[in-house]
């Protein structure tokens, strides 16, 4: 298990192409789910300095916050509501270059600007989802969507 990150310069594609073989390095053999929430979290917000990183797990039937970097969050969310909810009902990855334009947004913190939301599915069924928010208008786009669903069709849950 390496527990060093290599944190490096370049483009988008260069610091995922570095990170995602350190992330499965971080998990492999580690049979513990939140120790490896925690530790792509951690991996994710180091690399790529996002305001919140963090994970939010389905647990009777609404999502419960999980391992996460960043300052605090909301603590449930119910299916269908915000863009976590969203994307949990929808099963699909949600890009929000503007929060403030996301009919039922969820306001964990006014800092927040855009947002992706990734959902975590085995078996047909979500099971939890990757938030990440930027204080920056239009931050992510279809490169973080590709990469971030690779990172979490690794995690076992």
């Amino acid at each position: 298990m390496a527990e060093d990150l290599t944190i490096i310069k370049g483009s988008k594609q260069e610091k995922y192409a570095a990170l995602i073989p350190q992330i499965k390095a971080l998990i492999d053999g580690e049979p513990d789910l939140i120790a490896n929430l925690a530790n792509i979290a951690g991996a994710l917000k180091e690399q790529f300095n996002w305001f919140w990183v963090g994970f939010y797990l389905v647990k009777d039937e609404q999502l419960v916050l999980g391992p996460f970097q960043g300052p605090v969050a909301c603590t449930r969310i119910n299916k269908g509501r915000g863009v976590c909810g969203t994307s949990w009902a929808k099963a699909e990855t949600l890009i929000v270059p503007d929060v403030e334009k996301f009919p039922g947004h969820i306001s964990c913190n006014s800092l927040s600007r855009s947002e992706i939301v990734v959902p975590m599915i085995r078996n047909g069924i979500v099971w939890g989802v990757l938030d990440v928010d930027s204080e920056f208008l239009d931050q992510f786009d279809e490169t973080d969507k590709a990469f971030l669903e690779e990172i979490v069709l690794n995690i076992e849950c």
